[in-house]
């Protein structure tokens, strides 16, 4: 699945403690070269492996240097990265050499149970995690709700061991801990766990606001939305001036399908124009024209000659489009002074103008923006892009790519612009062009994360070059090996290659990490491949009402005919 673009360094330089290549020169100066270059070698190639997308390699040429030299980082790199390559018994000797290195690292802890979860080895894997929520560091908890959460392959594992976690009465007594395993059992889709954990989080800490708000996220999953609903309205009066659970509770409402209540919540306590744009969000979504009225209002709406804040006068201008009133909403971004927000407000008086149905004028506009020297140049790259997308609007391919070219002719190889233009091509089944385009992007940008995993992905889906793909997608993992849109595209290729067992699992955590239309469509489209109709249907329910329209939704359910 494409993702936002992102900008990333190389896995080498986000691993903490790992020594940089003079460094491991300056500490052994008594060595012979030929051991420098056993370690200075496999490093580079190492590499130039991860950044190829080739991890087996990658896995091999770091555990070779981990094991020629005494660096804990390197050893804590190799065991990372086979860990990445799904390579088990590379990765129980890099792990082997940064234990015997750094036995007390809370990380090499937290990889040790990782692995022991990765080989189903669920005792060895409750005793690690057991010995780091035992431990007395106040950050060692956090290692095993990570590798609890993301390390293993089967959540039905890390359920069980959660489950026996408790039985032992490990968690530590603190409600951030308790609250933080309450959430991945709910992530871990196991309302009965849940369940458990917010029961025992009640006994502990009775009277903690944020505990009845997880007790109303835990009914709510659980599909008991009538006693959720009840806990948030106990909830509510208490929270006026508690800015964060207001916001708890207007997204524990705006989950249960009650958008209009999340305003009401958020409506509680002092406001700024953040609440003000949030509250107008949620009412347009509940389509409650009286409520975003009556907030229009409130924001100031009513007198135009008092609102003299720009920041205010942008809102304002925001409900108003919200409102369908495109003319009063331009008045707004019209009025918009200097300052920070005048080239936002130009942008959205061109879209307006666009909705009035005044096009020539709403193009006249995003050229002059595009043609401004006074405008910083990311404002002018904008005003191209949102031109490709009111082409785009219109229908018109042609004026789409026509602006995004003409962005690309004043700020060539801009990132922005070829991945827009990539994701155009693709649009039209033009996989050769959307290949060329986002390939420039990673010459510009090999690290580039969102490229990496566009063009991996569009290639497992719309190719059979899968192979290619699968080492695009795997330089990306590299980079995020935890974003969920990244992980769906892995599990989407090694459904692709026919390794359906493993892309299971996968595209089980991508969905646990974020709810997705596209990621529940592949899972329902592998399902119900897999004979298993029932689980296929819910998952394709709940892509339809995430986004009835998605395209992956769309052929999986002709492909499936569910």
């Amino acid at each position: 699945m494409p993702a936002k673009m992102r900008f990333v360094p190389s896995l080498v330089l986000l691993v903490a403690g790992f020594a940089s290549v003079p460094a491991l020169q300056a500490r052994q100066p008594a060595k012979a070269e030929t051991t420098t270059s056993s370690v200075l070698e496999p490093v580079m190639a190492g590499e130039f492996a991860l950044q190829a997308g080739k991890l087996p390699e990658a896995s091999q040429l770091y555990l070779e240097a981990a094991e020629a030299s005494e660096d804990t980082g390197l050893a804590e790199l190799a065991t990372r990265i086979s860990l990445l390559a799904n390579d088990d018994a590379r990765a129980a000797r890099a792990l082997k050499l940064w234990k015997r290195r750094a036995p007390e690292s809370l990380a090499m802890r937290a990889a040790e149970a990782t692995l022991s979860l990765r080989q189903g080895r669920e005792r060895a894997a409750r005793r690690e995690l057991e010995s780091l929520l035992r431990d007395p560091d106040p950050q060692a908890w956090r290692y095993a709700l990570t590798a609890l959460g993301s390390g293993g392959r089967d959540p039905a594992l890390s359920a069980r061991v959660l489950g026996r976690l408790l039985d032992d009465q490990a968690l530590p007594n603190e409600l951030n801990v308790w609250l933080a395993f309450g959430g991945l059992a709910q992530s871990l889709q196991q309302p009965a766990l849940a369940e458990r954990i917010v029961g025992q989080v009640i006994a502990r800490f009775p009277v903690n606001p944020r505990v009845a708000l997880l007790h109303a996220s835990q009914l709510r999953q659980a599909g008991r939305t009538d006693e959720a609903r009840q806990v948030l309205d106990g909830l509510e009066p208490g929270a006026t001036q508690d800015a964060n659970m207001r916001l708890g509770i207007a997204s524990e409402f705006d989950a249960l399908g009650l958008p209009a209540q999340a305003a009401a919540a958020l409506a509680n306590g002092p406001q700024d124009t953040r609440t003000y744009g949030l509250r107008a969000s949620l009412l347009a979504k509940a389509e409650d024209t009286a409520g975003l009225g009556a907030l229009y209002k409130e924001a100031g709406g009513a007198d135009d000659a008092q609102v003299r804040d720009p920041a205010q006068r942008l809102l304002l201008g925001q409900i108003a489009e919200y409102l369908k009133r495109p003319q009063q909403a331009l008045d707004w971004y019209q009025g918009v002074g200097e300052g920070e927000q005048k080239v936002e407000a130009r942008l959205r008086a061109a879209n307006t103008l666009y909705a009035l149905g005044r096009k020539q004028d709403a193009f006249d506009r995003v050229h002059a923006l595009q043609a401004d020297a006074s405008v910083d140049e990311p404002a002018r790259r904008d005003a191209y892009l949102l031109e490709a997308e009111l082409r785009q609007k219109e229908g018109d391919d042609a004026g789409e790519l026509d602006a995004l070219a003409r962005g690309l002719a004043a700020y060539p190889d801009d990132t922005n612009l070829l991945y827009a233009r990539g994701l155009a091509w693709e649009r039209r089944d033009r996989i050769d062009r959307a290949e060329a385009d986002l390939r420039r992007v990673l010459v510009t940008d090999p690290t580039n994360t969102a490229a990496l995993n566009a063009l991996g992905y569009t290639l497992a889906d719309r190719t059979e070059r899968y192979k290619e793909a699968l080492e695009l997608i795997d330089r990306a993992r590299a980079a995020e090996p935890d974003e969920p849109a990244i992980i769906d595209s892995y599990g989407w290729v090694l459904y692709r290659l026919g390794r359906k067992d493993e892309a299971l699992v996968q595209l089980r955590r991508a969905y646990t990490l974020m709810k997705d239309p596209e990621i529940a469509a592949h899972l329902g489209q592998l399902l119900w491949e897999r004979g298993q109709h029932d689980e296929a249907r819910r998952y394709f329910d709940e892509a339809r009402k995430l986004d009835p329209q998605n395209r992956s939704l769309q052929r999986a359910l002709e492909k499936t005919g569910a």
